[in-house]
Parts: structure tokens; C-alpha cells; sequence
């Protein structure tokens, strides 16, 4: 997840990935499953003493099922973890359990900056103990106990960064579609990963503005057809609720009230943002 972005390209700074293993089969996550093997570690998870196999449903400890494993168990890691070259796009990832952000949105320069010093996500039931049901969490850039200065200071240095190598800049949701926790499904990774390769290989970028639309209330732009193998309705919201049977009021109700979480958490960063940056969240 730690990635440094210096004037002579980019490096990470962990060795390893912390994967979630809850319903883990070959089928569904090929690299990760064949990544648990002699040098990973699994934690909370239930397994045979006898024959040591390992049962990926059985989430009795907790939902929050995990393995380490170093970078070199993915076939395709680069090792060392570092290029001598600047990105041209660039994902700020994030969570919604509450169904309401698309899977994939075009960012502008200040939505850029908002999302980033926003820096939401969501927790979900499993993953922290007391947590029962969906809840919004704010930790600006993305990594708020560890900023020394105001977020602001650093959403201008990305800014100015993606301005100078010409990078464009998504805002990734790999969380619910089709309503939210409990009631709507996680967006399936196949799909994440397609929508992925499809802002690498530069497709999204080569939309038209025709191909897209505006999102109500959050101002996002979304894709209005198909992306590789992602169906429509799944990058639209309010059409992936309607399909599961949900009602459009529903919606509009989740998605105002998630609205109103990002205004008051940015009410503690407006007064150093500029008009347009304060301007660039959901109405």
C-alpha cells in the first residue's frame, strides 16, 4: 500500500501484502491462494490440526481472515519494488459500504484534492471489534496520524505533481453495488481488476466527455456504457440498486446522507482549501 512518489520516480516501502482470505478459493483470487504457502502467515483463521487444511468460510474467530505473504509469492512482483519513471494515472482507492460511490470515477484537479483530503472510506462488520453494521471513516490523505502538516499541504504537492507528468487521476471503489451492507453485494475483484487494467492500458483515459456522465449529488464522473467485461449497471449506482429491486428513493436517501458525512468531516479543512477544491465535494 506505501508507495513514495520522489523527483526521479516511484518505490515502495513495504515487502509484502496483507490480503484478506475470507472465501478463499483458487477460482477467485489465483495469485493470493497460490501465495499461501511454507513463509506466509495466516492469522484468525480455522484450520485442520490433523491435516493442517485450512477453511476459508468458517468465520467463527472473525470476518476479518487474513495472510501475510512477501512480495516475491506473486509471480508477476516487481522485484525491486521501485521504476525510474512517473506515473500517468493515478488511483485514490476506497471502500463504500454503503452502495452509494461508483466503481470507478474520472477525477478532476480539485475533486482530486477533495477526495484526497477527504480520504474516505468505510468499515464494515468483522473488520474492527464492536463494528456491527457499515460506518463512515475520514483519515485525511489517506494516512492522517502520520501528516505533519496541514492535509492541504500535501493534496497541492499531488496536484502539482500530476499536473507537471500529465497524469490523470480515478477515484476506485471496490466496495457494495446494488445497496449497501447487507443488503447489496461487494463488487466482484474480477471486475475491480478490469476496471483496473482498463485506466493502465489508457481505454478510460481515451473516453470521450461524451462517454461520461455526471453522478447526482456527488458530482462524479462515471461511464455511461460497459468497461472490458464490467456491465453497465454496475458502474452506475442507482441503476445496480434498481436492478437488485431496490427503490430509487432508497438511494437518493443513502446517497444524501453519505453527502452530508463528507460536508461536515471537510468543514475542519475548508478554510485552507481554495473555492473550487471546497467546491469539488457532493452538493
Amino acid at each position: 500500500d506505501e508507495h513514495v512518489w520522489h523527483p526521479g520516480g516511484v518505490f515502495n516501502i513495504e515487502g509484502g501484502c496483507y490480503a484478506k482470505t475470507i472465501g478463499m478459493t483458487r477460482e477467485k483470487e489465483p495469485e493470493i491462494y497460490d501465495a499461501i504457502r511454507f513463509g506466509s502467515v495466516l492469522e484468525n483463521v480455522v484450520f485442520n490440526e490433523a491435516t493442517g487444511e485450512v477453511d476459508f468460510e468458517d468465520t467463527s474467530i472473525t470476518e476479518n481472515t487474513r495472510v501475510a505473504y512477501p512480495l516475491q509469492f506473486i509471480p508477476n512482483a516487481r522485484i525491486p519494488a521501485k521504476v525510474e519513471h512517473h506515473p500517468k494515472q493515478i488511483i485514490l482507492l476506497t471502500c463504500d459500504a454503503f452502495g452509494v460511490l461508483p466503481p470507478i470515477s474520472k477525477l478532476t484537479k480539485d475533486q482530486v484534492m477533495y477526495h484526497f483530503i477527504s480520504g474516505y472510506t468505510a468499515k464494515v462488520a468483522g473488520t474492527e471489534e464492536g463494528v456491527t453494521e457499515p460506518e463512515a471513516t475520514f483519515s485525511a490523505c489517506f494516512g492522517a496520524p502520520f501528516l505533519v502538516w496541514h492535509p492541504s499541504v500535501y493534496a497541492e504537492m499531488l496536484s502539482a505533481k500530476l499536473e507537471k507528468h500529465g497524469a490523470s487521476a480515478f477515484l476506485v471503489n471496490t466496495g457494495w453495488v446494488g445497496g449497501p451492507y447487507g443488503i447489496g453485494q461487494r463488487c466482484s475483484l474480477k471486475y475491480t481488476r478490469q476496471l483496473i487494467d482498463a485506466i493502465h492500458d489508457g481505454s478510460l483515459a481515451a473516453l470521450p466527455e461524451s462517454e461520461w456522465e455526471e453522478m447526482p449529488i456527488f458530482g462524479l464522473s462515471m461511464p455511461k456504457n460497459s468497461i472490458k467485461d464490467v456491465p453497465r449497471e454496475i458502474l452506475r449506482p442507482a441503476d445496480a440498486w434498481a436492478k437488485a429491486g431496490q427503490a430509487p428513493e432508497q438511494f437518493t436517501k443513502t446517497a444524501k446522507n453519505l453527502a452530508d458525512l463528507f460536508k461536515k468531516n471537510f468543514k475542519d479543512f475548508a478554510a485552507k482549501c481554495s473555492p473550487s477544491v471546497q467546491a469539488a465535494g457532493p452538493k
